[in-house]
């Protein structure tokens, strides 16, 4: 055998050779090991036993970690979080409140599955069947919810995915409001993390639900008043330092999957794993993600919202200047280290036009990090200037003569 031959023989074993141990298979399951991380991120030293997973933290949206994060497959009743966020949506909103009655269809006391056994015509306040789907995962009120906001479950599913486009969750189809199999009902890891992330950030109060462990509902039907018990389906609340939320899921089809949120020290992140072959796996497979971000990443702050960063002269305004600040807070996640400290460069017009509104954009300030711009703020205007009248413009001729 020549040379070339024998090169390109061993390049070949060397291919089957690396394969076989960056892809293993759990019956259906893929076992992903090769993350994808942005450059200079410190490299993990552990494997996840899912289809897909990613880890994210949402105050940037910054991808840590992800794992055959952009395909799509069964989402199971992670399906709720967007159900989740369109009822705290309507309540912020003033389309719903919290004390209105819903009153259960008959087709949604036949979703089966996870359920808490309601009856058709029995009523319960938003309120609470807004907690049996964030801590009992229940189908029969998910799609109570969705009838009671959309006057019928397809018509929630519209808003579901329009709700979907609106926040650019590319790999994702709802068919139904609880995330019981359907043709075509998927989602992506990816999507399953911004649609957390829309959630927490936005509606932070979901945390006071997802963190219950156990509760009640009462039942009020023709048989009587009944109590019934909620249990939370997601154990990391109980198991994990600084766990709370988001939601789990599992059918045969979507395997056992989880959105798991948690915060320490000012830093929150979200762990989403999707087809773990068991309970057990899929939240220690979530606590990895989690464990790996707390330890290898931190989150610094610029200057808050609403500092003073100087003056901008106004031309032929009331005032000479005006002064600026910053308009929002900027958040950086960095790698743990020496160098998480941010420094600043402010970049000012050199003046403005009267009349000047406030919250008139006047700069920038630039965040910098090792010599790299990590980020950026508007700096605008304090206050209203307007154009100076004929006493003012005769008041400054004079001062200036006079000086």
């Amino acid at each position: 055998m020549d040379l070339k031959k024998i090169t390109t023989l061993m390049l070949c074993v060397g291919l089957i050779f690396n394969l076989a141990f960056s892809w293993g298979v759990y019956g259906s399951h893929v076992v992903v090991v090769s993350p994808t991380l942005a450059q200079h991120d410190p490299t993990p030293s552990f494997t996840v036993n899912a289809r897909a997973a990613i880890l994210m933290e949402p105050l940037t949206g910054k991808v840590i970690l992800e794992y055959n994060s952009q395909e799509a497959f069964p989402p199971a009743s992670i399906t709720k979080i967007m159900t989740l966020l369109l009822i705290y949506e309507a309540i912020e909103q003033g389309r719903i409140k919290w004390d209105d009655i819903v009153t259960t269809s008959e087709y949604a006391a036949k979703r089966g599955g996870s359920q808490i056994y309601l009856e058709a015509g029995e009523q319960q306040t938003v309120r609470d069947l807004t907690k049996a789907i964030a801590v009992a995962s229940a189908n029969d009120a998910a799609v109570a919810m969705a009838e009671f906001l959309a006057g019928s479950e397809e018509g929630f599913i519209i808003n579901m995915n329009a709700k979907a486009a609106d926040l650019g969750m590319r790999s994702t189809n709802f068919v139904n409001s609880c995330g019981l199999p359907a043709e075509g009902h998927i989602m992506s890891a990816y999507d399953i993390a911004i649609m957390s992330r829309a959630l927490i950030t936005k509606y932070p109060e979901i945390h006071e639900l997802a963190t219950i462990w156990m509760d009640t509902i009462t039942h009020r039907t023709a048989r009587g008043v009944e109590e019934f018990g909620l249990t939370n389906t997601n154990r990391m609340i109980r198991t994990y330092q600084g766990a709370n939320g988001l939601k789990t899921g599992y059918t045969s089809q979507a395997g056992h999957c989880i959105s798991a949120t948690a915060n320490r020290d000012g830093l929150t992140l979200i762990a989403v794993i999707l087809g773990a072959p068991d309970s057990a796996t899929r939240f220690d497979e979530a606590r990895k993600l989690l464990d790996y971000g707390f330890a290898n990443y931190t989150i610094a702050s610029g200057d808050p919202a609403g500092m003073d960063r100087g003056q901008v002269r106004v031309n032929k305004g009331s005032m000479d200047s005006v002064g600026v600040v910053v308009r929002e807070q900027v958040s950086v996640v960095m790698p743990k280290g020496n160098h998480v400290q941010l420094d600043s460069r402010v970049e000012l017009l050199d003046s403005l036009n009267a009349p000047v509104a406030a919250g008139t954009k006047a700069g920038e300030v630039i965040y910098i990090s090792e010599g790299k711009e990590v980020g950026r703020s508007d700096l605008i205007t304090r206050e209203d200037v307007p154009r100076a009248d004929l006493w003012h413009m005769m008041g400054r001729l004079l001062d200036r003569w006079f000086q």
